[in-house]
Order: structure tokens, then C-alpha cells, then sequence
């Protein structure tokens, strides 16, 4: 035999083998080994959970944001200008708490270009040729402070969304 293996025979006559060392010529000892690669591994794959699922609650939180902004254009698209109600549309337009209408929403009159509304005076006519119209703009803003303070980004930041519709 090779040493590696010794045989023993029992009372019964069965014949049993059993390995005599682990060490011998080519064999090494892995038990345990995984244990210890998983003890090594497993922090960094739970601190790359915890940060993976903090940064989908900023996204999440961004995306409510928005679309209180968009609820409180909405509001004013169809009922007009009340910057109280339009407030409060975007205040309950999701279930997410700490959404404000800051700055409260504004009235004004522009002229549409290819990239934004310029303001000006109600009544004046446009480079189109067109009216100004008049617009409501709604900011709504949301303070997000992360689970945990990470070394590039800042604990909180402040969230804000903007939308302007035309109402007349």
C-alpha cells in the first residue's frame, strides 16, 4: 500500500478502510475552507447590498419627487391657479412624507422656445407671433438623508423637481 490508506479488519469480517493522514504525498485539508472564503466575502457582499439598496431608495425618492411635481401641474392644468390647492396636491401626491411645494407655485407670463418658457410681460406678443400664455410652475423638493454616511457622498441632499404648465 501507499501509507496513505490502512485496512483493519473487524470481528465481523467486514473489512474497513480508513484514510490515516490527511497530509499525505498530494492531499491537503479543505475543510473549513469555504467557511473562512465566506467569512472573508460575506462582509463586503452585505455592505454592497446595504449600499446598492440605498442608492435604489435615493433613486425611488427622486422619482416620487417628480411626480409630486407633475401632480401639482396637473392640478393646475385643470382646475387653475390656487397655490394653496396646489400645495396640497403636491404634498399628497405620493406616500412618501417630507415632499413640500418649496417655493410655493408661481403664475406668470412667457413665451415658449425650443428649450424652455421665457418670461414676459402678459399681453406682449411673441417671436412666433403667438400671445404669451400664461404658466404655472411647481417646484416640489425633498430633503434624502442616506442610510449610512459613505465616504464621497454627502449624508443628505436635497431633491427637487420642477414642472410648468400652461393654462391659458
Amino acid at each position: 500500500m501507499d501509507g496513505a490508506l490502512k485496512t483493519w479488519t473487524l470481528r465481523t469480517g467486514r473489512r474497513l478502510r480508513a484514510i490515516s493522514a490527511p497530509f499525505a504525498k498530494g492531499k491537503r485539508a479543505t475543510s473549513g475552507a469555504a467557511a473562512i472564503e465566506f467569512a472573508m466575502v460575506g462582509p463586503l457582499l452585505g455592505m454592497l447590498l446595504v449600499v446598492s439598496a440605498d442608492f435604489s431608495l435615493a433613486f425611488y425618492s427622486d422619482m416620487q419627487v417628480q411626480t409630486s411635481a407633475q401632480s401639482g401641474a396637473q392640478y393646475a392644468a385643470v382646475y387653475g391657479f390656487n397655490a394653496t390647492a396646489i400645495s396640497s396636491a403636491v404634498t399628497n401626491a405620493t406616500s412618501t412624507s417630507g415632499i413640500s411645494a418649496s417655493p410655493a407655485p408661481s403664475q406668470f407670463c412667457g413665451c415658449p422656445t425650443s428649450s424652455a418658457v421665457t418670461s414676459t410681460t402678459c399681453g406682449t406678443t411673441c417671436s412666433d407671433g403667438m400671445t404669451a400664455g400664461t404658466y404655472i410652475k411647481v417646484t416640489a423638493t425633498r430633503t434624502y438623508s442616506t442610510i449610512l454616511a459613505y465616504p464621497i457622498v454627502p449624508t443628505s441632499f436635497t431633491q427637487v423637481a420642477t414642472s410648468t404648465v400652461r393654462i391659458k
